[in-house]
């Protein structure tokens, strides 16, 4: 288990930006210990823990992209019309050599034998009754073959460390003819509510009770980040409950995550129990919705405390827990990929934060991506985040949006 230092997180202003936050998470979080052998097919979305290197040429061997006629480039000169002489099918090894003055037959993906350059589509070209093959001018040396080596040279890195896992990185690692991975174990994560105002979904409620959603978000966004969730539960609004909690999940767990209790209130306990047992740095981000966050070391292991507010404990966790949930887990992190759209909206914000507005998109008549603001935006409205494809993000600088202004937009799908 990654062990922290507690200033680790340490911050002394009174505002830290995303950015800021994120420089600190790639600076001072070290990755879990733990490294294991995967096959193949279970790899996708695990972090890669060692470089892959090459250990053949891909393609293995100079071979045909189509379907036609392998022939010596430097025949074209004199002639366009060569006889077929042989031919080689894929999987089959190329044992003759081309002699000059022919052509030989080929398939896709079989290797082109020694002397043969260059590969004409059989579309292209004309078989006579002498089976002599009649090939159209300005074809290029090399046209429609495979060179070897041409896709990863041997000894070259074929996959980075820290890299996520994808269907087509598994699929470049088979074509190397690697059976597993090595990658990283996966980031245990302590996941509870707290608050005396929630019970679990499906039993009854007093008057003044509600269903927590928040714990069902955050073990989903938990379980999509790689990581493994374990549910804690609720927790009552008791200093000393919380607290003996957090030291519990902390000795055998690589984050303790929670929701609700972090702002300032009577009521909000989570700061104290995290005092007592740990180290608390209040990180106030520069950010609407999700400001109230709570970021600390309970025995060298790093805990994050987001707002009860679904929808702010939503764009927190995308970005920053999901982060350092990379980050614990030895993957690259790096920012999610954003769009430009036009807005159909008027917004208003302060400046020297930052502000994450819901919308939905729809396409102009010319095509162009359109972001229309969730007629309501407050941060405990579940609805903004289920009926919209996203957030425009409206940077430190901007105070205003006014219809047709050019913003970023940062599908869920990227976030996720």
């Amino acid at each position: 288990m990654a062990q922290l230092s507690d200033d680790c997180f340490a911050f002394g202003g009174k505002l830290l930006s995303i950015d800021g936050a994120l420089r600190r998470i790639a600076a001072d979080v070290p990755s879990v210990a733990g490294i294991e052998p995967v096959p193949l097919h279970l790899g996708d979305g695990r972090i890669l823990a060692e470089d892959v290197i090459a250990p053949l040429d891909l393609p293995p061997f100079d071979n045909s992209a189509v379907d036609g006629y392998a022939v010596r480039f430097s025949d074209l000169t004199n002639t366009s019309v060569l006889p077929v002489v042989g031919r080689v099918a894929a999987g089959a090894p190329a044992t003759e050599p081309l002699p000059a003055g022919v052509a030989r037959r080929i398939f896709t993906g079989a290797a082109l034998p020694s002397g043969a350059d260059t590969v004409f589509m059989q579309e292209d070209v004309r078989i006579d009754a002498e089976n002599c093959v009649h090939l159209p001018s300005g074809l290029q040396l090399g046209a429609n073959t495979r060179p070897r080596g041409e896709d990863i040279a041997r000894g070259a890195r074929a996959l980075p460390a820290g890299r996520r896992l994808r269907p087509q990185d598994l699929a470049l690692a088979a074509a190397l003819g690697l059976q597993t991975l090595a990658v990283r174990r996966p980031v245990r994560v302590a996941l509870f509510s707290t608050g005396d105002e929630l019970v679990e979904p499906g039993t009854p409620t007093l008057a003044a009770q509600r269903y927590d959603s928040n714990r069902a978000l955050l073990a989903a966004l938990v379980s999509r980040a790689g990581a493994k969730v374990r549910d804690l539960g609720i927790l009552a609004d008791r200093q000393q409950e919380i607290a003996k909690a957090l030291a519990t999940a902390a000795q055998d767990n690589d984050l303790v995550l929670s929701s609700g209790g972090v702002s300032t209130g009577d009521e909000d306990h989570v700061k104290a129990a995290v005092e007592s047992v740990g180290t608390l740095t209040f990180w106030r981000l520069a950010i609407k919705p999700g400001r109230p966050v709570a970021m600390g070391i309970i025995r060298g292991v790093p805990f994050v405390g987001l707002s009860g507010n679904p929808v702010a404990a939503f764009i927190t966790f995308v970005h920053l827990a999901r982060p350092l949930i990379a980050a614990l887990g030895g993957a690259l992190v790096e920012p999610p990929a954003s769009l430009r759209v036009r807005a159909e909206f008027s917004h208003r914000k302060k400046t020297g934060r930052r502000e994450y507005v819901r919308v939905r998109l729809s396409f102009g008549p010319d095509g162009e991506p359109r972001a229309h603001k969730h007629p309501v935006d407050g941060a405990g409205i579940l609805t903004s985040l289920t009926q919209t494809s996203g957030i425009v993000e409206l940077g430190e600088l901007v105070n205003q949006v006014t219809p047709g202004d050019s913003v970023s937009y940062l599908p869920y799908e990227g976030l996720l």
